[in-house]
């Protein structure tokens, strides 16, 4: 069973920065796509940032540079550096995963079959 387990949330100022955690365990494919989403209160969950077992990466057009995404393999992590941050980024950010490589570095919601439970990120202005 895949569990994902997020952590490093909090409340920062804008222009502040973030990194966030999550550690992976359980699963067993040799592919797979480990992707960050978030969703605000009243909208819809949107993907943030994916990377693939390979290294291939996808980031979502509103990162713009900001937001760096990573793995540390030894350690079955995934990570997410957050830069200048904005309150616009206020929202619950979870871990995903999936082993549909296509689907997944695409960011697609349906595609992940595994997600954390999330960590709240504020950002005041």
């Amino acid at each position: 069973q895949v569990q994902l387990v997020e952590s490093g949330g909090g409340s920062v100022q804008s222009g502040g920065s973030l990194r966030l955690s999550c550690a992976a365990s359980g699963y067993t494919y040799r592919k797979y796509c480990l992707a960050w989403f978030r969703q605000a209160p009243g909208k819809e969950r949107e993907g943030v940032a994916a990377i693939d077992s390979d290294g291939a990466i996808s980031y979502a057009d509103f990162v713009k540079g900001r937001f760096t995404i990573s793995q540390d393999n030894a350690r079955n992590t995934l990570y997410l550096q957050m830069n200048s941050l904005a309150p616009e980024d206020t929202a619950m950010y979870y871990c995903a995963e999936t082993s549909d490589i296509s689907g997944g570095l695409a960011l697609g919601v349906p595609y992940f079959d595994y997600w954390g439970q999330g960590t709240q990120v504020t950002v005041s202005s």
